[in-house]
């Protein structure tokens, strides 16, 4: 399952103080001791307001009346510590008077002490403290501690995996308009997860939180336009939501706004434009747009054909375990382009990402196989793996596997069988498959003069032909002489 985002959020309660204030009167009542005007004197030197922005002077204040035992205080100087806002970077520091405040049910420093938990910052990673935490806090209405103990839910991240549950707190979040609920919980609608699959209510989640400038669900409410799910297909919109997203810097957005520019879908077609997204998102790790990258560079689109940058990026993506990278860095390995050529390294990525169901690495796997070409020839193996490929309604696997089939190799002879793989390859528009296929029916037309038999021959070799198998045409050449020769 795809993971939902969890959201850190460390600065938590430090919010606007007052419309009026008068700092002088602040000033003097902090200096007095008392520890709300300390802490309140503090949050204005922390937001600038009525004096000049300054975090050490903040956290002096804070300090102040943290060290009376006021909660709020507590916290702040504790994400003062975690963000390294007036004072030196403490994350232990952070968790001590997260602690200090949570203790005192304030649900600020709870929720801020279930992400030092939870991430292991300051204090020994352990996702059921960080379920406590988040459950304290959420039960007092904290819409981001909601948010993120739906997320433990949904993760089974310090409690069992309940996507009811975790639809529960999200719901609770996203009614309150915290955005990155409302786009887990759009998710959740968008996969059936906890609640009854609709694409409509994933839609709606998706537009409340990304009019809020919520990035993810920006990107997700595009996907939806691109798809026709849950929404009539828009490829404007869906390009309109992909470039909010992207220019905030997200990476799955930037991929996908490359794919709309190099399909020219809701855009003009523009390779150029599709090169500079995909490379905005592969510079930050996403394996789809380093593949989407490497791609462009081989076939030199939106950029001058370069093999080595194309086996690059690949690489960068094969080696996050990206299926559809690991094929293509296996292709370069077979062919030699842009690295030297090697059938060993081309079956070892083709079976990373056969083990993935790639259809054509499995493929490419089976043909190895048959070949022995960078493993030992084994028959069986091939067999093995172009059923597989074959399930997946790969034409040429399919093919391949009629024939050894009908010739029992790497298998028990099964005439039948062959048939049925041979014809679907052919309707799946294999020449090869069609020529086969017609030949066969051929012969059962000479056999047994059954003009059906005939009529069958000539439809699959017509087709075959068509493609420029030059078996097929020789094929048909040779009948019609025949036929010719039958008139005369």
């Amino acid at each position: 399952m795809k993971k939902f985002i969890f959201i850190i959020f460390l600065f938590i309660g430090i919010s606007n103080y007052a419309q009026e204030i008068n700092i002088d009167s602040l000033r003097a009542e902090a200096e007095q001791g008392n520890a709300k005007a300390q802490s309140s004197l503090g949050l204005c030197y922390y937001n600038g307001e009525s004096v000049k922005q300054d975090y050490r002077q903040a956290v002096y204040w804070w300090k102040k009346a943290a060290e009376q035992g006021y909660a709020k205080a507590q916290n702040n100087l504790g994400a003062c510590y975690a963000g390294s806002k007036g004072i030196t970077q403490d994350y232990k520091q952070a968790v001590y008077w997260y602690t200090k405040a949570a203790e005192q049910g304030y649900a600020g420093a709870q929720c801020n002490l279930g992400v030092c938990y939870y991430v292991g910052q300051g204090i020994t990673q352990d996702y059921k403290q960080a379920v406590y935490w988040y459950t304290k806090a959420a039960e007092q209405g904290n819409a981001k501690a909601q948010n993120n103990l739906g997320a433990c839910y949904a993760e089974s991240k310090g409690i069992m995996q309940d996507y009811k549950q975790a639809v529960y707190w999200y719901n609770k979040a996203a009614e309150q308009g915290y955005a990155k609920a409302q786009n887990n919980l759009g998710r959740c609608y968008a996969k059936g997860e906890g609640v009854e699959k609709d694409d409509k209510q994933a839609v709606y989640w998706y537009t409340k939180a990304a009019e809020q400038g919520d990035a993810k669900a920006q990107n997700d409410l595009g996907v939806c336009y691109d798809n026709g799910e849950g929404v009539t297909q828009d490829y404007k919109q869906a390009v309109y939501w992909y470039n909010k997203a992207a220019e905030q810097g997200y990476a799955n957005a930037q991929n996908n706004l490359g794919k709309s520019y190099a399909k020219g879908e809701g855009v003009t077609q523009d390779y150029k434009k599709a090169v500079y997204w995909y490379n905005k998102a592969a510079e930050q790790g996403n394996a789809k747009a380093q593949n989407n990258l490497g791609a462009c560079y081989a076939e030199s689109k939106g950029i001058t054909q370069d093999y080595k940058q194309a086996v690059y990026w690949y690489t960068k993506a094969a080696e996050q375990g990206y299926a559809s990278a690991q094929c293509n860095l296996g292709v370069c390995y077979y062919v030699g382009q842009g690295i030297t050529q090697d059938y060993k390294q081309a079956v070892y990525w083709w079976k990373k990402a056969a083990e993935q169901g790639d259809g054509q690495s499995q493929y490419n796997l089976g043909s190895c196989y048959h070949d022995g070409q960078g493993v030992t020839q084994d028959y069986k193996q091939a067999v093995y793996w172009w059923k597989k490929a074959a399930e997946l309604n790969n034409p040429d696997a399919q093919y391949q596997l009629g024939i050894c089939y009908l010739g029992g190799l790497g298998t028990r002879q099964d005439y039948n069988t062959g048939l049925y793989w041979l014809e679907l390859s052919a309707r799946n528009n294999n020449p090869e498959g069609q020529y086969w296929l017609g030949k066969i029916y051929y012969q059962l037309f000479s056999d047994r003069g059954k003009e059906e038999h005939r009529k069958l021959a000539i439809y699959w070799l017509e087709l075959s032909a068509g493609q420029g198998n030059a078996d097929a045409i020789d094929l048909l050449k040779n009948i019609k002489k025949q036929n010719n020769g039958k008139n005369k």
